[in-house]
């Protein structure tokens, strides 16, 4: 049997949309509603140690996102959550919810998605940062995988090529990469 019932999906924000490490039978524009992206995470692990972290996004509540919806075959479901559960959990920064997200195109409509958002009662819960505050944690920031740098400028270049401006994340890589001056 085929159909929505069927239909197993994962919501990607940042590094998931350009680094899924799962595979997937489709990769479709979204937008989750009630959370944003913010680099509101201090990363202990992948980008960072908890001596020097780095700082990752997260979704964080109000507003809206626009990200990645990944299909994942029905046979692939629990391999996946427990490549997510293995990836994203790692410390428990992120609670693991399933919300209702808007494909984009080409096919339109509304279904439910697993993601990965921020615990604010978490100790690695960086909330809202001034900036000269992220830039000294994405500079400092390296872990298990790879520069703190190196995340939020490939994240960006992947949403600069679905189109999704970030002016939080354009602003700070300018700086990163010497167009802007440090504030």
């Amino acid at each position: 049997m085929t159909g929505k019932m069927q239909q197993f999906w994962v919501f990607g924000y940042g590094s998931l949309m350009w680094r899924p490490g799962f595979p997937h039978l489709r990769a479709v524009p979204a937008r989750l509603y009630g959370f944003h992206r913010q680099l509101c995470v201090y990363s202990h692990v992948h980008r960072g140690t908890p001596d020097r972290p780095g700082l990752v996004l997260g979704l964080d509540r109000g507003g809206s996102c626009h990200g990645l919806a990944f299909e994942v075959a029905p046979q692939d479901r629990e391999a996946t959550l427990a490549y997510l559960r293995a990836r994203e959990q790692v410390t428990k920064v992120y609670r693991e919810v399933v919300a209702p997200i808007r494909l984009l195109g080409p096919e339109t409509g509304t279904v439910e998605a697993v993601t990965y958002v921020v615990d604010r009662r978490h100790q690695q819960y960086a909330g809202s940062l001034p900036v000269e505050t992220q830039l000294a944690y994405v500079r400092q920031g390296k872990g298990q995988s790879g520069d703190c740098t190196d995340y939020v400028m490939s994240t960006l270049a992947h949403l600069r090529e679905m189109d999704i401006h970030d002016h939080s994340l354009e602003s700070l890589a300018a700086i990163l990469s010497g167009k802007a001056d440090d504030t």
